[in-house]
């Protein structure tokens, strides 16, 4: 399957060298849930094996686009390549982005072909929706198709009021039988809208398609190849049944700014059904659109254990998308504001600062004047079915700034190299092998403010800004493909970040001395290296299924209780200067005391920043078992003196594969 190898011996150097896997077993732990897969012999990979997988995969895919386009293939300077880059991963001076190390080298990218399992995240508009039966469709597809393979996707509700819903008119019906497959359940969401978005185009359904969902596998059954099992036909039953009752209800009227949110959140819903809650999408709208900004008009009433508000209905499915909206230079964020300091939503797009500049410390170059949207965490500039694949560097791990512009090299190398993949969808190809975008990312930022200072970080990213254009120049010679066409961000990080033990992206921790929970099924085999561990284990108090286990955390340097919010998009605008040329991800967490700065903040940094977001700070203790508890300083040295290193977890169980974009405010995680 793989084209490429690396020497047995070289590997075999690190099968006794332990993992330097961070937060006091919980990097390991994330490592054997998310990423470790299982080998032919039916046990788990370790971390040396998951190195090893994913550098031979990455080296095959440049070895078949050398040979395929018969450029001239060198096996001994590949070969000295791969395992420098094999040893910089293994010791975590760089990560692949999650997507990466649960496919990459696996039959899902090398025999199936499916490319996107490689990315993180992609964008697509509504926009060209009244083009076409298939346009109209096609958005929403794209969303399922991506969502399906662990892509988060951004979109956009720019086809309002551009199609009229027509109910079909024939009486007749026609079955169509599901396949047991990926591919099945999108092209059954396409039929359903087309029935609906057809008599628009002049084109009358005369048989209206109901649908047979015998051939899909029961709730439980194994899922070959993308890991987990399955939910069986109910959640996309679900979904066909809710889309089906908001198109007649608009029968004879436009696809409003609501339906196409509605619709495409129901497509996250069924997606992630049966798994942790995680936001999967980004809808961007008009600040000044009034339905788009009440979209989330609902809020948790206690006393009756219900939603109350003008949306109360939409807090079934609304929760799969965080809002976002579209602002430039000239917008008032005044009433705005007031709604992002209820709950925190929405978050806000600068698309004139996306489109006109690269890194904000440049003149103006209009690379990305075609860009639409972002990614759902807003690191990324897409033009529409364009998709992204983040590498994560860890500049507080380097040895020296020398070595750290050596680690840029490998770390853009392979963020290019998933630029030689094809998806499955012709749209995605032409855009991604036209610009061949991709984001270096840095985390870890505040560890390395903490340990040096910010201006040795302002030194060590301009510097390493002009290493990735340097061999972006090289590599794209040597490939013979496009210069890419930005090559820096700064995503937000989540279960990467806890492999390496450093904090997400540029954000500061919630607290010095901390709990970090995380949910562990019961059955779990990953239970008896817990307990033996001397880690903290109880029963979950919502799921009787899962234990929640404790792991004492300490941050050296700042937390959010003394970092206020004008420090934080400060820091988001520097890294947007002397960094990102794509964006920087920041969610802003605010002290009820300073919802009232979030209006001049935005106002005052405005020409610096590309996106940004802001969230409440959540009390201590508003819930049982928290995913973060502050603790003192007394009670994290009790509870880590209990804790012996967690080492070689021998195990036979699918790694689940990381889903969709993700960063470090989603609810407690579950392993």
């Amino acid at each position: 399957m793989l084209s490429f190898k690396l020497d047995p011996d070289f590997v075999s150097k690190y099968r006794e060298i332990t993992p330097d896997f961070g937060f006091n077993g919980l990097g390991l732990l994330t490592y054997y849930r998310t990423y470790s897969r299982l080998k032919e012999d039916g046990t788990n990979e370790h971390w040396y094996e998951t190195v090893q997988r994913v550098v031979e995969g990455a080296y095959t895919l440049q070895k078949d686009h050398i040979l395929r386009n018969e450029l001239g293939w060198n096996d001994r300077k590949g070969q000295r390549s791969a395992q420098e880059m094999y040893d910089r991963i293994f010791t975590m001076k760089f990560l692949p982005p999650g997507r990466m190390l649960w496919a990459l080298g696996s039959k899902i990218v090398h025999e199936c072909k499916v490319g996107q399992a490689l990315f993180n995240c992609a964008f697509v508009s509504t926009d060209n929706i009244d083009h076409s039966v298939l346009e109209a469709t096609k958005p929403f597809t794209f969303m399922m198709d991506m969502s399906m393979v662990g892509v988060g996707v951004g979109f956009d509700v720019e086809g309002a009021g551009k199609i009229t819903v027509q109910k079909p008119i024939g009486l007749e019906t026609e079955v169509f039988d599901i396949p047991d497959s990926r591919e099945g359940w999108v092209k059954s969401l396409e039929l359903l809208l087309a029935n609906y978005f057809s008599g628009h185009f002049e084109l009358s359904v005369e048989k209206e398609t109901v649908f047979n969902y015998d051939l899909i596998r029961p709730s439980g059954a194994a899922i070959a190849g993308f890991g987990g099992v399955s939910s069986g036909p109910a959640p996309l039953i679900r979904m066909h049944d809710q889309i089906r009752d908001i198109l007649k209800g608009l029968d004879g009227k436009e696809l409003s700014v609501t339906a196409i949110t509605d619709i495409m959140n129901m497509i996250g819903q069924c997606v992630v059904a049966g798994n942790v809650r995680r936001t999967a999408q980004i809808a961007l709208g008009g600040v000044d659109d009034a339905e788009y900004r009440k979209l989330k008009d609902y809020a948790w009433d206690s006393e009756t254990s219900s939603y109350k508000g003008n949306q109360a209905q939409r807090a079934a499915w609304g929760w799969a998308s965080n809002n976002s909206v579209k602002v430039d230079n000239k917008t008032n964020f005044k009433e705005v504001a007031k709604q992002v300091a209820i709950n925190g939503e929405p978050g806000f797009v600068f698309m004139d600062n996306i489109r006109d500049f690269s890194r904000m410390c440049d003149p103006a170059d209009y690379k990305d004047i075609k860009a639409k949207g972002t990614n759902p965490c807003g690191e990324q500039s897409l033009e529409s079915y364009e998709l992204c694949c983040l590498v994560e560097t860890f500049p507080s791990r380097a040895e020296s700034k020398e070595d750290y512009l050596r680690t840029l090299k490998f770390a853009y190398l392979l963020g290019k190299t998933a630029t030689l993949v094809s998806t499955t969808w012709q749209d995605s190809n032409r855009v991604q092998k036209r610009n061949r975008r991709i984001g270096t990312s840095v985390s870890g930022v505040t560890n390395f403010i903490h340990k040096y200072s910010l201006e040795t970080f302002r030194q060590w990213l301009m510097s390493g800004y002009n290493e990735i254009q340097g061999w972006d120049d090289i590599y794209s010679s040597w490939l013979c493909v496009p210069k890419s066409i930005k090559m820096t961000s700064v995503k937000p990080s989540g279960t990467v970040s806890l492999l390496a033990g450093v904090n997400p992206g540029c954000h500061f921790p919630e607290f010095d001395y901390y709990i970090r929970r995380v949910r562990v099924a019961k059955n779990s085999p990953l239970i008896p290296a817990i307990i033996d561990s001397g880690l903290h284990i109880e029963d979950d108090v919502v799921d009787s299924s899962s234990a929640v286990v404790s792991f004492p955390v300490h941050n050296e340097g700042r937390s959010l209780k003394n970092v206020s919010i004008w420090e934080q998009v400060s820091l988001a605008a520097f890294l947007q200067k002397y960094w990102s040329d794509n964006q920087v991800s920041c969610t802003v967490t605010f002290k009820p005391e300073e919802a009232d700065q979030i209006e001049p903040a935005l106002d005052f940094f405005k020409y610096e920043i590309k996106s940004i977001s802001f969230l409440p700070k959540i009390e201590t203790g508003a819930y049982a078992q928290m995913p973060y508890e502050a603790i003192t300083k007394e009670k994290y040295k009790e509870m880590a003196a209990r804790v012996t290193p967690l080492n070689l977890i021998e195990m036979s169980q699918e790694a689940k594969g990381e889903k969709f974009c993700n960063n470090d405010t989603c609810e407690v995680i579950s392993l």
